[in-house]
């Protein structure tokens, strides 16, 4: 008994696995009718009377000039991950460098007063290398950003509260001076 179930086991196996490759390969073979080519005549062009213009002297299209104020990147606590909702403001940064593709940026990172100073520190340099790393990836020269960390240094509001510290775990990016 147990011999015929080794030897029908696999074979039962390839039949099942056969079957199901023989139901790909099934296709349909017709192919369809080839459309007939209708040659189409050229209209005929009417000449006219040339009509005389007077010359419109084009101003020079003024160049928008672009717009560097760069702020509300945001992060969640203890982490250097952008916020979803920072992706948009992050493209829209990006494609306005590339109207200046020359401009010296620096990113500044920072965080809230929760932790260590040294853990600050590290945390807001690695928020402002992931800013770098979005931008790099959506195409602009790396060697045009400058990384500062300011850890809690610096915070925009107080961090007496849980809404003033996730306002404080932030980005800013400024054109170099």
């Amino acid at each position: 008994m147990k011999s015929i179930k080794s030897i029908l086991i696999p074979v039962l196996a390839v039949l099942i696995s056969l079957s199901f490759y023989s139901c790909k390969t099934k296709k349909i073979a017709a192919k369809p009718a080839p459309m007939e080519r209708v040659k189409q005549e050229p209209a005929p062009v009417k000449e006219e009377a040339p009509v005389k213009q007077e010359p419109v002297q084009e101003k020079p299209a003024e160049e928008a000039k672009p717009n560097f104020s760069f702020s509300g990147v945001h992060f969640e606590f203890n982490s250097a991950v952008l916020k979803t909702d920072s992706f948009s403001l992050l493209d829209q940064t990006a494609a306005e460098m590339k109207k200046s593709p020359d401009a010296k940026f620096v990113i500044n990172g920072h965080s809230s007063a929760e932790g260590s100073v040294e853990h600050n520190m590290s945390l807001s340099v690695d928020r402002a290398n992931a800013v770098k790393s979005y931008l790099v990836n959506a195409g602009l020269n790396a060697a045009n950003f400058t990384i500062k960390g300011f850890g809690a240094s610096q915070p925009a509001t107080s961090n007496d509260t849980e809404t003033g510290r996730a306002l404080n775990r932030r980005v800013e990016i400024k054109p170099a001076q």
